[in-house]
């Protein structure tokens, strides 16, 4: 972790899993059988505000949502590859849309279904609360756990470094 900070400049574009990142590790499952997820405000509103400043952001995940999709379409995410049974596949489907180069990618991941695109880009990151085979291949690990913070602190971070964060421009609602 000790050039993370020289990372962070050369980061263009962000990916995120769900389960354990967006959110903590909990599945509520209410009585029609709908999978229930938290979501962190101050994430939402990193989020938003990357996407605000031309940052590409791609959810990816395995699981399948209505709710979730409708939360990152809201914060003005445009690519989520919901059920996601092949992470690579749908991480190439992203580089090649925006015609990006993985060396310039920030990915956070938990947990081994995030393990082969994490080897594969230039920045990977996780949660305190990720596997331990997610903490050693990662450049940093937040202080803070999954649906708790931690994807507002990689976004911050890269954003400050580029100085683009707190521009006059904050104005912007999170849902």
């Amino acid at each position: 972790m000790a050039f993370f900070k020289e990372d962070l400049m050369k980061v263009s574009a962000f990916i995120f899993d769900v389960d354990g990142v967006l959110s903590n590790e909990c599945i509520v499952i209410d009585s029609s059988g709908e999978m229930l997820r938290t979501a962190n405000t101050k994430d939402g509103y990193a989020i938003q505000y990357a996407v605000k400043k031309g940052y590409p952001v791609a959810i990816i995940t395995g699981g399948v949502s209505d709710a979730v999709e409708k939360r990152y379409k809201g914060l003005g995410v445009a690519d989520i590859y919901m059920g996601s049974k092949n992470k690579i596949k749908d991480f190439e489907d992203f580089i090649a849309k925006y015609d990006l180069n993985p060396d310039h990618i920030m990915y956070m991941g938990d947990d081994l279904p995030d393990y082969e695109v994490m080897k594969r880009i230039g920045v990977p990151t996780c949660p305190c609360n990720a596997v331990e085979q997610i903490k050693a291949i990662s450049n940093y690990i937040s202080d803070k756990e999954g649906g708790y913070g931690c994807v507002r602190d990689v976004i911050e971070q890269v954003l400050r470094a580029h100085s683009k964060w707190l521009e006059a421009d904050t104005n912007i609602q999170s849902i």
